[in-house]
């Protein structure tokens, strides 16, 4: 098994999604660092196939926002200043806050079991004190959150800005929460879904994101 996000060589008959998949995954996990130009021909060579496949994978990265074109230069890895930490934050608590809503308006106690499952492995990664655990078992609830809302669209984009929160994260390590305070923050969430109590839960969740603002704010 390879390192976190590190890149291994693909079958060529592999599709241009699965190249996609692993260079989602290195910029996700901070390899190729925000500003990182990515070489075709380097990565060409490291993925063992040719450009046509690799220009399409990029291309995807760059229709989900996470790599960006200069004319005459190629394709770069996103930078993310203070105001992208915001603007990622406040996007996902659009979506996670409306999620919460369907949630509380469906099948609640179908959320609250596949939510304490992935509290269960939040807590897992929280007792190891591996940050990378832990950023992925966080990101893991947040997902699981977002797909008991029913709602696949919302699914869909808060699997983007899943990737650029992992990015902020990789990038900001030291201001994350301390592990103890993690599973502290997810677990009230999961006890007030399964508590029926609608304007707490969205409360809670308006306070976690805005709360992760000025806790990765750059320095």
């Amino acid at each position: 098994m390879s390192e976190l996000g590190e890149l291994e060589p693909v079958a060529r008959q592999s599709t241009a999604e699965l190249i996609a998949d692993q260079l989602r995954s290195a910029i996700m996990y901070g390899v190729f660092a925000p500003g990182t130009q990515l070489a075709e021909a380097e990565l060409a060579a490291r993925f063992e196939v040719s450009r046509g496949p690799l220009r399409e994978a990029m291309q995807r990265l760059v229709q989900e926002g996470l790599l960006r074109g200069e004319r005459h230069r190629g394709l770069f890895v996103i930078d993310l200043d203070e105001q992208d930490v915001a603007d990622i934050y406040l996007a996902r608590l659009a979506i996670e806050r409306m999620a919460c809503e369907l949630i509380m308006h469906g099948n609640r106690g179908e959320a609250v079991a596949h939510l304490t499952e992935a509290l269960t492995e939040l807590v897992t990664a929280a007792e190891s004190g591996d940050r990378h655990a832990m950023s992925d078992a966080d990101q893991a609830f947040h997902l699981a959150l977002v797909t008991c809302s029913g709602n696949s669209r919302l699914e869909r984009m808060a699997q983007t800005l899943l990737v650029e929160t992992r990015m902020c994260l990789a990038a900001l390590q030291d201001h994350y929460p301390r592990p103890q305070d993690l599973v502290a923050e997810h677990r009230i969430l999961v006890d007030a879904i399964a508590d029926g109590d609608e304007e707490r839960l969205l409360g809670l969740i308006e306070s976690h994101m805005r709360d992760s603002i000025v806790r990765l704010r750059p320095a």
